[in-house]
């Protein structure tokens, strides 16, 4: 998100609680701060046109009407969280309501904050009494500096917007699939063999099929009453309804030989080769009955494309990520982006072409591949190249092995992507403190509210920061993460207080971000999908607090 500047009677509390300019004095020794991302996943998963800064220029949107009145533009902050959805018959908004929802305002005082709550009216949340300047918008664990009169936390979605979802992450499949390609197995990172996806953008779908016994190694059917489908959109499975004319893409990826790497060894990557269009059907998951699957699935055309990777350009960077990390993978993916790019890449519908090369590859790729797309020519292809850093060795945390980490990525339309070489345009932050100390040696923090600063990429002018605080625990859930955004001139973060759980193992990670439609200060989720995206961390060893 983007900040707005200070006004002039904060500047003091700036330099106290976010930090301006260069890496705070070492003097300054106090518990963390830092900012996130909401590309984080994805999600999926970063910028805007004015940065906040100390001093800079004031850009307020003036009075915002809330529904229930006019808002103060000086005294008062609407939050609104409408959700677009996105399919063949164009972009349907359908207003959300932010009532229960886990939103406040932090506002800077000192190095704690006072907290404003909302009051629901029509169209989001009414928060008063906010006083001109910045503050924190906080949406669950993710804080994002902002000085706006109207806040955006409204997402953009696949499908239909009537569509019904169950709350079930897999269902039993009864599949009944012919005329594939001679099936693959799995035999190594690079050569991930056979794969099948479910996608759909008439409702929001992307699910992979498991199955209760592997075909063999050149099979050309798969028949299977007892498969799995796991979905991964995040809202649940989909309620299909032949009425409204629902249908579901059947896609078979194999992988592909295309010569050998830069280290001598083979190189292959995994494309999209055989689909099918399923008819519309009805269909309720409820846990137990099976979807049905049955298709004979086609050849689809494979489109060349060439490219010149340059993995050196990206390897240079490593001890800015971390001094003591390691290289990991390597990865390029093409995915479509449903009914075009005039909204960025929305949604999830799987993927047309992935590329992963063995940890450390280095050099450059300069080659002639092919993707295949099934899909219409109204949709988009979009094309990310990723290169991982991760710390030398585990940290366990229980029975649980951790490697602490850090990407550089690189994301746009695959025509621009490939129109000249793929590199990137920003490189990690530099020395990465808390508290003024190194933070890329492990120790036990002072207190809970750390200082978290660092020094600007050598690469690149950053749009904003995101700064990740990554808890490691003992189980395989997801690891739990607090993340803020703040401006590009800022290079230091105080958290919050009581943030921070005591005796507890933490490593940060702070992306610089220069990605030119992104505006976390504004509108987090829907700008983050503009194109093109570029950011690249550096991360820290672990630390504990006290």
């Amino acid at each position: 998100m983007s900040l707005r500047r200070l006004s002039l009677l904060l500047v003091p509390t700036c330099a106290a609680w976010l930090g301006c300019g260069e890496a705070p004095p070492t003097e300054e020794v106090n518990p963390p701060g830092f900012t996130l991302d909401p590309r984080e996943g994805t999600a999926v998963i970063t910028n805007e046109d004015v940065l906040p800064g100390c001093g800079e220029p004031d850009a307020g949107s003036g009075p915002v009407d809330a529904g229930s009145g006019p808002v103060d533009a000086g005294t008062s902050v609407l939050v609104t969280a409408d959700t677009r959805f996105h399919s063949s018959a164009g972009v349907t908004v359908v207003p959300q309501s932010l009532a229960g929802r886990d939103v406040e305002i932090l506002i800077p005082n000192g190095v704690d904050f006072d907290r404003r709550t909302g009051t629901p009216v029509a169209g989001g949340l009414r928060f008063d009494n906010v006083p001109d300047g910045e503050y924190f918008l906080r949406s669950s664990r993710y804080y994002y500096l902002t000085r706006t009169r109207h806040f955006d936390l409204g997402v953009n979605r696949i499908g239909r917007p009537d569509a019904v979802y169950v709350p079930l992450a897999e269902s039993p499949t009864s599949a009944e699939l012919f005329n594939l390609a001679p099936w693959q197995y799995y035999t190594s990172i690079s050569e991930q063999g056979t794969s099948l996806q479910l996608i759909s953008a008439d409702v929001d779908l992307y699910s992979t099929v498991s199955y209760s016994m592997e075909p063999g190694e050149g099979d050309t059917s798969y028949v299977d009453p007892y498969a799995f489908t796991f979905i991964s959109t995040g809202y649940g499975a989909p309620v299909l309804d032949a009425s409204k004319n629902d249908r579901i893409y059947v896609n078979q990826l194999n992988s592909v030989q295309a010569g050998t790497l830069p280290s001598g060894g083979p190189l292959a990557y995994q494309t999209l080769v055989r689909s099918a269009h399923l008819p519309s059907f009805s269909f309720t998951p409820d846990g137990t009955t099976s979807l049905p699957l049955a298709a004979t699935l086609a050849p689809v055309t494979q489109k060349p494309f060439s490219l010149e990777w340059r993995l050196n350009e990206f390897t240079r960077w490593r001890s800015d990520s971390n001094p003591t990390g390691t290289l990991n993978y390597p990865s390029l993916s093409l995915v479509p982006a449903p009914f075009g790019y005039q909204d960025g890449w929305v949604g999830y519908q799987g993927e047309l072409f992935n590329m992963w090369l063995p940890r450390g590859e280095d050099g450059v790729i300069a080659r002639r591949l092919a993707y295949g797309n099934p899909y219409p020519s109204s949709w988009g292809v979009v094309g990310t190249a990723t290169y991982s850093f991760r710390s030398a060795a585990p940290v366990f945390v229980g029975s649980r092995a951790h490697y602490p980490s850090g990407n550089i990525y690189v994301t746009d339309r695959l025509d621009h992507l490939v129109a000249g070489p793929i590199q990137p345009p920003v490189s990690p932050p530099r020395e990465l403190r808390i508290d003024g100390v190194d933070a890329y040696v492990s120790r036990v923090v002072g207190s809970n509210q750390p200082v978290i600063s660092w020094r600007p990429p050598v690469l690149g002018t950053p749009r904003h920061y995101t700064v990740s605080v990554i808890q490691l625990i003992d189980t395989y859930a997801v690891n739990p993460t607090l993340r803020f955004y703040v401006p590009g001139d800022r290079t230091q973060v105080r958290l919050p207080p009581n943030l921070l759980l005591p005796g507890t193992t933490y490593y940060v990670r702070v992306a610089a971000d220069v990605s030119p439609h992104y505006e976390p200060a504004r509108a987090p989720y829907v700008t983050a999908e503009l194109l093109p995206a570029y950011s690249a961390d550096t991360f820290s060893a672990v630390f504990t607090t006290p």
